[in-house]
């Protein structure tokens, strides 16, 4: 009998221990359970408002505004006809600036109406040059009437000179007061008369003067030379009727690379590592025919200028049908007796 409570005491607690044990694992589970549900609750509420957003663009799709393209906006903003009218109007004013039709071109007194001049003559000047200009008009260059009677025969003669970088000063009132009483000046307006500014001379000494005359041919002088004026025109009288005739004393020649000396070219890196320029005319004179004349005159704004207005001229030819024409008797500095040229 003693024994007895013994083994009633193990057997109770041999059953209270499991009871313990598995005390964890319901909450475990619960928990579990209470997770589970709170996930899928989630969900389930994810995927209702998806489903009630779809609904809603699918039932405002008609009502969204349509994404429009570049061309749809041009469209609707009218600026693709605008656009298509400027176009237009750009390629029939450069056919018009092509055929002579030029805004501003009149005739020059001495030069009748309809008269195709043999030649139109611009000799650079500056603003210090009053003397050299007295020295030409007194030489190869004639004066007063005897320039308009040279007009007459088709050869015009103009001094060509820029403006004064602070406009209307004294430089511009001296060169005013000497044209109204000689009227032999050929005054680029748009043009700044300054040593830097040579090689764009060239471009608005052309294309003015295709603009004022219509003639065979357009000459640019240096006023460092003397001319011999009948020589001249006697040269380009022969060759009336060429066209894209590109005239002068031609030569290549080496591209000064170093800054400081005399020449000196700052793109001299465009010309390719042996620094050799491009075939050009050279010097203080040269002549083109009317046809390239023209061509500076309508592509003005888009010729590129070098440091120097030959190279400048002849890099503009070099991609058109221009016929070049080495003529010795237009190097100045040579010791030919029949040139039409010598240095002053």
């Amino acid at each position: 009998m003693d024994g007895l409570p013994t083994t009633m005491k193990s057997e109770r607690r041999w059953r209270s221990k499991p009871l313990q044990a598995s005390r964890p694992s319901i909450f475990m589970a619960f928990f579990s359970c209470v997770a589970w549900l709170y996930v899928a609750g989630r969900l389930w509420q994810d995927a209702e408002n998806r489903t009630l957003l779809t609904n809603l663009l699918n039932k405002n799709l008609d009502k969204r505004p349509k994404v429009l393209s570049l061309e749809d906006k041009l469209t609707v903003l009218g600026c693709k006809d605008l656009e298509r009218r400027i176009v237009e109007a750009e390629m029939e004013l450069t056919l018009a600036k092509s055929q002579g039709y030029l805004k501003n071109q009149i005739q020059k007194s001495g030069a009748s109406s309809g008269q195709k001049l043999l030649a139109v003559i611009g000799v650079y000047t500056g603003f210090g040059s009053r003397l050299k200009r007295n020295v030409f008009r007194g030489s190869w260059m004639p004066k007063g009437d005897a320039l308009r009677k040279l007009e007459e025969r088709g050869i015009v003669i103009r001094f060509v000179i820029g403006r004064s970088a602070n406009r209307g000063d004294s430089l511009d009132r001296n060169i005013d007061e000497e044209n109204r009483s000689t009227k032999d000046f050929l005054i680029l307006e748009g043009h700044e008369e300054a040593q830097e500014e040579l090689p764009k001379k060239a471009k608005f000494f052309f294309s003015a003067a295709v603009q004022m005359w219509d003639a065979e041919y357009y000459v640019k002088v240096d006023d460092n030379i003397n001319l011999d004026l009948e020589g001249l025109i006697e040269m380009l009288d022969r060759r009336r009727g060429q066209d894209g005739a590109y005239i002068g004393c031609m030569k290549s020649g080496d591209v000064i690379t170093e800054e400081g000396k005399p020449w000196y070219e700052p793109d001299w890196w465009k010309f390719g590592d042996e620094k050799s320029y491009f075939r050009h005319a050279w010097g203080s004179l040269l002549v083109l025919s009317k046809n390239l004349a023209q061509y500076i005159n309508v592509n003005s704004a888009s010729l590129k200028t070098y440091a120097h207005d030959d190279v400048s001229v002849g890099s503009w030819m070099m991609g058109l049908q221009a016929t070049y024409i080495d003529d010795n008797r237009l190097c100045c500095s040579s010791i030919r007796q029949d040139k039409v040229c010598s240095v002053a």
